[in-house]
């Protein structure tokens, strides 16, 4: 049985992959905000599939010391319960915020959350994907395809714009997977970023207040189930051969910005480095 983790799991996208999954009899570790949100969400899945092995570990990701904890409290149980293999990780958790907002490290919410987390996340599990050759799924966008990196300001400091900061910490999913690729790739890794769509998601309603909580309202009318891009995570994870590519939408394999290159990848890598204080071996 093949174990993968999934981060942002409790709701929207991330429970729908997580069920996808189940269904097709992976071991689930789920992370969530909350302790109450990890609870639900494995009563539901388990009622479903209660032959599954499926757990749920709450943490909040914009903290890097409750990601070192929670990332601590999932190596113990992949050594107790997964014979210290992971075949797959999907860095799925992510947020919009309105207005300019820090975390308790200092650094803007929404690219702490959207990228730094799954950096530091892939950092402290990479030696156990490694055992198993695994994959690292990151959701991305499609609205990556209409910005560049802010490298005097990427934190937006200056100028905050809601809709500018996301487009960038999806180029900067993007530009993981690529770097993971680059560094990793000789020694099994394949990293993918995934273009969901749209689709009907609370991720526009947390937090967030004014113009950006009404668009969003409006947008997601037109959205997807969540179960439409559940389908390319699970393809991704699936096949025995670790398909081509990079960037994925329901389509398959897509063309993707060509801001996503190793210029701007390994400058990238070595600012998540310095952001995170660490150092990749």
């Amino acid at each position: 049985m093949q174990t993968v983790v999934v981060t942002g799991a409790t709701s929207g996208i991330g429970f729908a992959v997580c069920r996808v999954l189940a269904a097709s009899n992976y071991c689930i570790i789920g992370v969530g905000r909350s302790e109450e949100n990890c609870k639900k969400a494995l009563e539901r899945l388990k009622q479903g599939y209660p032959d599954v092995p499926i757990a749920f570990f709450p943490a909040d990701l914009s903290r890097q010391t409750e990601v070192l904890r929670v990332c601590n409290e999932i190596r113990e149980y992949i050594d107790a319960k997964c014979d210290g293999q992971l075949h797959g990780l999907i860095n799925n958790a992510g947020c919009v915020r309105s207005y300019y907002m820090t975390t308790e490290d200092g650094y803007e919410q929404q690219f702490a959350v959207n990228h730094l987390a799954g950096f530091l996340i892939t950092y402290y599990l990479m030696e156990y994907l490694i055992k198993c050759k695994g994959r690292v799924l990151l959701t991305s966008s499609a609205s990556h395809k209409w910005t560049k990196m802010r490298w005097n300001d990427i934190m937006f400091k200056q100028g905050y714009n809601p809709l500018l900061v996301y487009k960038q910490s999806k180029l900067a999913n993007l530009l993981f997977a690529f770097g993971l690729n680059d560094r990793f790739g000789n020694r099994g890794i394949s990293a993918y970023g995934i273009d969901p769509g749209l689709v009907k998601t609370d991720i526009g309603l947390k937090n967030t207040r004014g113009i950006v909580n009404m668009v969003w309202k409006l947008r997601r009318r037109g959205g997807v189930s969540a179960d439409v891009p559940a389908k390319i995570y699970s393809f991704l994870l699936s096949q025995a051969e670790p398909p081509e590519g990079l960037y994925y939408d329901k389509s398959g394999e897509a063309a993707y910005s060509r801001q996503v290159n190793k210029e701007n990848a390994d400058r990238l890598w070595a600012l998540s480095e310095q952001l995170c204080g660490i150092k990749w071996g």
